[in-house]
């Protein structure tokens, strides 16, 4: 079995893959100050509370934009699994080009979602991660990685609105009952749902102006189905899509893993 982490700003996402097969999922709060043992004694009451044998596990790969949890979660592979994880990075077999002006300051996490995006499905491509930051991944008709977008991802936006406005308090991101609001609360709801429904919209818009009008869009991260749902623009929601890219890395990276001592079929995953 491959276990794949993929270690973001906001959360850990893990994922314990059988072939194509999501066996197991997990995501942790992501805290900058994590050790060796105490990230090894999670992942083993993890797999112990989900009845899963930690020897299962033969190769590991992972994906970080936290450099220094990076050795951490490099160290809790070799103590909880005897295992050198491979690292996405610089160096690494993507089979897509990065036609960027510095391809090694991209995110591991975006370089993952735009090849997964593009297997998913074909090209033009427009991989869309609602997380800590909300990233537009393009790829073009020839099937390169050619840049894209960040801007600030809604709860980075509602935190910051709340901690200047003295009068406005932290909502839940729901769908209001109406776009016009007849309450604060319902009024920031709307204005952070249908806001940025629209900003994807719009964005998209542009992108194909200059990428072909045909480039498909593919959402993930854990606001994506709050969001995708008010779009035009977005056909299809992934949960599992970093994780997907991951696996697909890590066959065509598979002999540079090894041993210290020697499509996701996703569950629930929607369309």
């Amino acid at each position: 079995m491959l276990l794949a982490i993929d270690i973001g700003n906001t959360n850990i996402v893990l994922g314990l893959l059988d072939g194509d097969r999501l066996d197991q999922q997990w995501r942790l709060a992501t805290h900058h100050h994590y050790t060796s043992d105490e990230c090894a004694a999670t992942l083993r009451s993890l797999f112990d509370l989900a009845g899963v044998d930690r020897a299962q596990v033969s190769h590991a790969i992972i994906s970080c934009v936290v450099p220094p949890l990076l050795p951490i979660f490099e160290r809790t592979c070799l103590k909880s699994f005897d295992l050198t994880p491979l690292v996405v990075g610089p160096g690494m077999r993507t089979g897509m080009p990065i036609a960027v002006d510095n391809p090694p300051e991209v995110g591991a996490d975006r370089i993952v979602n735009a090849v997964a995006a593009y297997e998913r499905l074909g090209a033009p491509v427009i991989a869309i991660d609602f997380g800590t930051a909300i990233t537009f991944d393009c790829v073009s008709a020839a099937g390169e990685f050619v840049g894209g977008l960040i801007l600030p991802g809604l709860l980075v936006s509602l935190d910051a609105l709340i901690d200047r406005a003295s009068k406005l308090a932290s909502v839940e991101l729901v769908k209001p009952p109406a776009v016009i609001g007849k309450n604060t609360t319902h009024m920031l709801q709307s204005g952070m749902i249908y806001g940025y429904a629209g900003l994807v919209d719009m964005t998209v818009e542009r992108i194909r102006e200059e990428l072909g009008r045909e480039a498909r869009v593919i959402a993930t991260g854990g606001l994506a189905h709050l969001i995708a749902a008010e779009t035009k623009s977005i056909e299809r929601v992934d949960p599992f899509l970093t994780l997907d890219g991951l696996r697909i890395l890590f066959d065509r990276n598979h002999g540079q893993v090894s041993r210290s001592a020697g499509g996701v079929d996703a569950p629930g995953g929607i369309d």
